[in-house]
């Protein structure tokens, strides 16, 4: 059992990162000389391991790729916990709605 334990605790460290939301925010013509816009900053060419709105991201004069460096938290007791998003760790807090000091299990997540 423990053994099986282990596989599933391996396989979830495997499979989150992979399971990010992504898109593609193609440049305009003369849109992309001095690097990419997103939420109105301007990012430079290249690699951003991370933006203000908590995605790392791609950019080049064609497009700009980005995925998310959050997961949504969707298996929680809705009645009895809140979510909140964490800007500084840009990830998602889960905590009790009676008592915002302590925290709530989270059963699964979405990218």
């Amino acid at each position: 059992m423990k053994s099986f334990l282990t596989f599933l605790v391996a396989m979830g460290i495997i499979v989150t990162p992979g399971d990010a939301y992504c898109f593609t925010k193609i440049n305009k013509p003369g849109e992309s000389d001095k690097g990419c816009i997103l939420q109105g900053k301007l990012y430079p060419f290249g690699e951003i391991a991370r933006t203000e709105s908590c995605f790392s991201c791609s950019c080049s004069r064609d497009a700009m790729r980005c995925c998310s460096l959050f997961h949504t938290p969707i298996g929680f007791d809705e009645e009895n916990c809140k979510v909140i998003f964490n800007k500084r760790r840009c990830d998602y807090d889960l905590v009790q709605k009676s008592d915002l000091s302590k925290a709530c299990d989270v059963y699964s997540r979405v990218g």
